[in-house]
């Protein structure tokens, strides 16, 4: 694959770094201030089906492979001194569960994990189709994020009683490099937990499954710094 330019190539202005943490791989992207891509590299992370139908990976193994390709992207000299952002994006629905130290309690349940039609069944019976697309614009599907952590009670109480945080794939390398528990709302609304009329969590769908409003973090605009 044909790699970005240097950034020592480019303008001497500042530089925005990006993070995408995918399924495959975590990409960093630096891009300069007249939005030209001067710097890159992906760095691979393994995926694990235990069972059919299941989808897992170790959010460590996303930390680890970001810390990796922002060190190769921003190896050239005075390149850090420039950058004066960074940005996120990744794979949604994802499930992080984190106890009370911020340690992590399980590999984390993917998006393209199926294992959850059963909590889906559930939603639908106790909640109501109606309702749900009424308050989260959607059906619940196996891949949301809900369904997952309605698994995991059903499934391994044990993890399920020290949750502390809940957060998805992106937002656990963001509360690595900066120490918050934050997502947008656009990956929120791919939980099946959030009112995206009003744009905040649903009291209301959270006490019917019976989880901890304080286990969310904090929602923000794409666009917030």
């Amino acid at each position: 694959m044909k790699q970005p330019p240097s950034p020592q190539k480019s303008s001497n202005g500042t530089l925005v770094l990006g993070l995408d943490i995918g399924t495959s791989g975590t990409k960093a992207l630096l891009i300069d201030d007249t939005g030209k891509v001067v710097g890159g590299q992906t760095v691979p992370h393994p995926i694990s089906n235990p069972h059919p139908l299941w989808s897992e990976q170790n959010p460590r193994d996303w930390w680890s492979s970001a810390v990796e390709a922002i060190r190769i992207t921003v190896a050239g000299k005075g390149v850090r001194e420039r950058i004066k952002g960074v940005g996120l994006a990744g794979q949604m629905h994802g499930l992080v569960c984190l106890d009370a130290g911020h340690h992590v309690l399980r590999p984390a349940l993917l998006w393209n994990d199926q294992r959850t039609q059963a909590q889906c069944d559930w939603l639908h019976e106790h909640i109501g189709t109606d309702k749900l697309a009424a308050i989260t614009g959607n059906r619940a599907l196996t891949g949301f994020t809900a369904p997952k952590l309605l698994w995991v009670r059903a499934h391994e109480p044990e993890v399920f009683g020290k949750i502390a945080h809940i957060l998805l794939p992106k937002d656990y390398v963001r509360f690595r490099l900066s120490g918050t528990l934050a997502t947008d709302l656009a990956d929120a609304s791919g939980t099946l937990l959030l009112d995206v009329k009003h744009r905040h969590w649903s009291e209301e769908l959270l006490e019917a499954a019976e989880i901890p409003l304080q286990w969310l973090p904090s929602l923000h605009e794409g666009t917030d710094i």
